[in-house]
């Protein structure tokens, strides 16, 4: 576990920086400088683009990751990483021939409940396209065991040049509009300097002599273009819906509580970096006492550490809101179910990695379809009657049943599962402490009410599992912080 602790924390440093970033830009920034209705128009474009992107990358984040370490030769490397830089273009190439012929159609469809997404439709594919390319860029430097720079590129480069727009937005040195064109190129220059990065661990040796499997690799991409994006198109999915049925000013109060509940994610998307490639090594070389251990470890390290944000979230919500202005604090009840889904999600240790590596991946695609028909179905029903209420319950009872399937599918196919009594010990301790201090407010002024209860449980929430030793990397990491 020494790399994964490691590149794990570097890249939680780097993800909450880029957090810090994103919450000035989300809770302080936007909803100051952009009306509500512009606001929700940015959220609508990258939530699009999130949704198409998965298609544009044609699975080859998740391929590159899976088959690169099992091929040997530098002849077979080549050869494969030469495939995976041309196979989205399959897609790519096409769906933009489309656009641009039905281009009039699309934009009038897309804009026909919020007319101002029609002059910014073209946009979407445009960011995508660039999503999708960083994507296969990083897992490149993955592949090489090299997260932490692409990780920065992720969390923090487009963060801080978004930060930077809205303050020329605010002091009139750009427009509205300007700032619309200009956000499409951050995620350009983003996707740019990741592919120099990537180019400078392995520079691509083009071979269109394919000396591999091919079939093999093209089946497992085709099929894992939606399983390997459920999760983050759910969130994605709702609110480009939320666009179609109802004002487009209610995407940025879901924006505003979505951002809040992902920091739970960070964590997980911090270790996952260096986890998913150390999976598919694991399984290309049948090492399954390595497996069950990172398996095993990776789950009760990532509740806990997810588990104390997601408390002091719950515990802080209500105060956080009143920062913001009043139209927001209807979306509280997304913070806490949403919440809820990620803390799921990090309960789940390395899980999608497994299933994923394995043999046994084609059952994703039927997850995956099968999750998203009952979003999309939930979505329908749920958001004209109760809107971003209803996105959020979609979401969370979807999300609930994917991570449900897939812990059963793992259990039954590799008879192992990442839960343990102290699993059970966490969430209680979870729990208990968000109940207690939820209901329990000093009269003081909001920061220092925030401060004083953030103090108050992480100090009790880390004593407990200190005390007990919940988790044996958190425990040794503590111990070796407490005799410097």
């Amino acid at each position: 576990m020494g790399i994964v602790i490691k590149q794990s924390i570097q890249n939680t440093i780097t993800t909450y920086l880029g957090f810090g970033i994103g919450a000035i830009n989300t809770l302080f920034l936007y909803t100051n400088f952009l009306t509500d209705e512009y606001y929700g128009l940015v959220g609508y474009l990258l939530s699009t683009a999130n949704v198409m992107m998965p298609f544009f990358m044609f699975g080859v984040g998740n391929t590159m990751v899976k088959f690169y370490s099992s091929y040997k030769t530098k002849k077979q490397q080549n050869s494969f990483l030469t495939l995976m830089l041309f196979l989205p273009l399959l897609a790519i190439i096409p769906i933009g021939f489309i656009g641009v012929m039905a281009y009039e159609s699309i934009s009038n469809w897309l804009s026909s409940e919020n007319a101002i997404i029609k002059d910014y439709t073209y946009l979407i594919y445009i960011i995508a396209v660039a999503m999708a390319y960083f994507e296969v860029f990083f897992a490149w430097s993955k592949i090489h065991f090299k997260s932490v720079f692409g990780n920065v590129m992720k969390e923090v480069f487009h963060r801080v040049c978004i930060f930077i727009l809205l303050l020329e937005v605010h002091y009139k040195l750009i427009t509205v509009e300007q700032f619309i064109i200009a956000f499409a190129i951050v995620y350009i220059a983003r996707m740019l300097i990741m592919k120099f990065y990537a180019f400078s661990l392995r520079f691509p040796r083009l071979d269109f002599k394919f000396n591999f499997d091919v079939s093999s690799v093209l089946k497992y991409s085709c099929l894992i273009i939606i399983a390997g994006s459920v999760a983050m198109l759910m969130l994605d999915l709702d609110k480009t819906m939320l666009g179609k049925f109802i004002e487009i000013k209610n995407i940025a109060y879901y924006n505003v509580a979505t951002f809040i509940a992902i920091v739970i994610a960070v964590p997980a998307r911090a270790m996952h970096q260096i986890t998913y490639p150390l999976t598919a090594k694991f399984i290309n070389e049948n090492d399954t006492v390595s497996l069950i251990k990172l398996y095993e470890k990776s789950s009760i390290t990532l509740v806990i550490v997810s588990g104390l944000i997601f408390t002091l979230i719950i515990v802080n919500v209500n105060q956080l809101y009143t920062f913001l202005p009043v139209d927001y604090s209807q979306a509280l009840f997304v913070v806490i179910l949403i919440s809820i889904v990620k803390l799921i999600d990090n309960l789940l240790g390395i899980n999608n990695a497994i299933i994923f590596n394995s043999n046994y991946y084609r059952i994703l695609l039927f997850f995956g379809v099968l999750i998203i028909i009952v979003a999309v179905i939930l979505n329908y029903i749920l958001i004209p009657t109760y809107g971003i209420k209803g996105a959020a319950s979609a979401t969370f009872f979807a999300l609930f049943l994917y991570g449900s399937l897939k812990v059963w599918y793992v259990k039954k196919k590799f008879n192992m599962h990442p839960f343990s009594v102290n699993t059970l010990y966490s969430l209680l301790l979870i729990f208990v402490l968000s109940v207690s201090f939820y209901f329990w407010e000093f009269s003081f002024h909001p920061i220092l009410n925030i401060l004083l209860k953030s103090v108050l449980v992480t100090a009790i929430y880390g004593l407990l599992v200190y005390r007990f030793r919940l988790s044996e990397d958190i425990t040794y990491i503590l111990n070796k912080f407490l005799r410097r």
